[in-house]
C-alpha cells in the first residue's frame, strides 16, 4: 500500500511527558484519560499544534477500565488538537507506545500519513476493579428475564461472595508467576549476582539525578498536578542501602531481586511527535532523529523453554540483521529496566556462545555493549515504569540524546514486555 514511488524517512520531532509518580501518590486521584490528555496537551503546546489536525494519533494503556474503550480518541478531543484528528487504541503490554510509534512510522514511510503522535499511559492508582463472573452472570440472567418474576428470581441467589472485588492480576496467566518471580528464575539460570543488580540500579538513579541537575529533562517533562519531576529518583541511594533490602519475590531468602533493583508501580504518560521531513520543515519544526527500524519477538516462557523477559534478546539481533548492523555499531543503548536482573540476563545472553549459536542461530556471539553508553540519562529503575508510557518516554529521550551529540550516528532501543514479548527499534541521525 505504498503511496507514490518511494518510502519516506520517519522523523522524530520530539516528545513530552508528565512526571512519573509512584503508585497511589501524586496521581492517586487521576486516571488514564487525565494523564494521557495532559501529555498530549504538553506536546501540542511545545510544538505549537493548537487547533491543527494530525493525520493519526495512536496510544494505549495496559490497565484500563472497560469504559475507556476509546481512550485515545477521547484524550485527543481534550488535547488542543483539531477535533478532526483520528485516535487509535493499541496495546502490546509494556511495549505499547513504542509499538504505536512503529505502526505510525510505517504509515509515514509508506506515504499514507504525514504527521502523527504516538503515546502511552498507565495508572496503577486507578485500576479496573471488577466483580466476579458469577455476579456478572446473575446480572445478565436478571436482564434477560421476560417477566417480573424472571427478572427478580436471580437475585434470590445473591451472596456476599458475589460482591468480592476482583483486582487486576499481576501474575502471568499461563504460569501463575508474577514478573518478579519470573525474573528470579532468570537470574538464577544466568548466574546474575545480587551485587551486579544493585550496581545497575544505583547507576540508574545516579544518572537520572544528574540528567535532571543538568537540565536535560527541562523540555521533556511538563509539571502535572503539582508534580514537577519524577518522584521515584533517589538522589541519596547508595550501594550499602540497596544491599540491605530483603528479596521481594523469593520467600526462601535466597533471592536476589529486591524492591531496590526492580521498577516501582508507577503512574504516568508520555507522547512523541512523528512526521515526514517535509511536514516538519513546512511547520518550522526540528528533526531530532529518524526512526529507521523496528522489530518484535516472542518466546515460549509458558513451557519453561525461555525466560519471561528474554524476548528482546531475540528481537534485537533479528533487527540488526534487517539493518545489516552489529551490536557495536551504536553510540547509545536504551534498554528498558523492568528489573536490573532482566537487563543483565539479556546482556549476558548476547555474549554467551551457546545461546547465540543454538537460540539465535548466529555463527558467533552478538557481543557486549559499552556500559558507559547504556541508559545515560537514567532508566526505568529510577524514573519509573507506567507500563504503556515507557516506550515513548525512551523514544523521546534517545532522540534528544542523538540530537545533542552531533558526532553520534544511531541508538538502539530494547523493551521487554509481559507475555514473553519484546519490542526493539533503531534511531539514527
Amino acid at each position: 500500500m505504498l503511496v507514490g514511488k518511494k518510502t519516506r524517512r520517519v522523523a522524530i520531532v520530539g516528545g513530552v511527558r508528565i512526571p512519573f509518580a509512584r503508585g497511589n501518590g501524586a496521581y492517586a486521584q487521576a486516571g488514564n484519560q487525565d494523564m494521557l490528555t495532559a501529555a498530549m496537551r504538553g506536546l501540542v503546546d511545545r510544538f505549537g499544534l493548537q487547533g491543527q489536525r494530525l493525520d493519526e494519533v495512536a496510544a494505549g494503556a495496559v490497565m484500563k477500565h472497560s469504559s475507556q474503550w476509546n481512550l485515545t480518541r477521547e484524550s485527543v478531543l481534550g488535547s488542543g488538537l483539531a477535533a478532526e484528528t483520528p485516535g487509535l487504541d493499541v496495546q502490546r503490554a509494556c511495549g505499547t507506545s513504542l509499538e504505536a510509534a512503529i505502526l505510525l512510522g510505517n504509515k509515514i514511510a509508506l506515504g499514507q500519513i504525514q504527521c502523527a503522535m504516538a503515546a502511552g499511559v498507565d495508572s496503577v492508582s486507578d485500576p479496573p476493579v471488577v466483580f466476579p463472573k458469577s455476579y456478572q452472570q446473575l446480572l445478565l440472567r436478571s436482564f434477560r428475564g421476560k417477566s417480573a418474576y424472571r427478572r427478580m428470581s436471580p437475585w434470590f441467589g445473591l451472596r456476599l461472595r458475589h460482591l468480592r472485588p476482583v483486582l487486576p492480576g499481576l501474575a502471568e496467566p499461563r504460569t501463575g508467576l508474577s514478573m518478579g518471580e519470573s525474573v528470579e528464575i532468570m537470574v538464577k539460570n544466568w548466574g546474575i549476582a545480587r551485587a551486579d543488580q544493585d550496581q545497575l540500579a544505583w547507576e540508574s538513579h545516579r544518572k537520572a539525578a544528574a540528567a535532571y541537575a543538568a537540565g536535560f529533562y527541562d523540555d521533556l517533562v511538563r509539571a502535572h498536578l503539582g508534580l514537577e519531576r519524577d518522584d521515584n529518583i533517589r538522589t541519596d541511594s547508595t550501594l550499602d542501602k540497596l544491599a540491605k533490602l530483603r528479596p521481594a519475590f523469593d520467600a526462601s531468602g535466597n533471592g536476589t531481586v529486591t524492591a531496590g533493583n526492580s521498577t516501582p508501580m508507577t503512574d504516568g504518560a508520555s507522547a512523541v511527535l512523528l512526521a515526514t521531513e517535509e511536514w516538519a520543515r513546512e511547520h518550522d519544526l526540528p528533526v531530532q532523529a529518524y526512526l529507521t527500524y523496528g522489530k518484535v519477538a516472542a518466546v515460549d516462557f509458558a513451557d519453561g523453554k525461555e525466560g519471561l523477559l528474554m524476548a528482546p534478546a531475540y528481537a534485537v539481533p533479528r533487527m540488526l540483521g534487517d539493518a545489516h548492523l552489529t551490536l557495536q555499531d551504536f553510540d547509545y543503548y536504551e534498554i528498558h529496566e523492568a528489573f536490573a536482573g532482566q537487563v543483565l540476563c539479556t546482556l549476558k545472553a548476547w555474549t554467551d556462545p551457546a545461546f547465540c549459536r543454538e537460540s539465535l542461530g548466529l555463527p558467533d556471539i552478538l557481543g557486549s555493549v559499552d556500559r558507559s553508553r547504556l541508559n545515560i540519562k537514567g532508566g526505568s529503575l529510577a524514573i519509573g515504569h507506567p507500563f504503556a508510557a515507557t516506550g515513548t518516554r525512551i523514544l523521546a529521550t534517545l532522540a534528544k540524546i542523538l540530537d545533542e551529540d552531533k558526532a553520534a550516528k544511531r541508538g538502539l532501543i530494547s523493551i521487554c514486555t509481559a507475555g514473553g514479548m519484546g519490542v526493539s527499534a533503531i534511531l539514527e541521525r
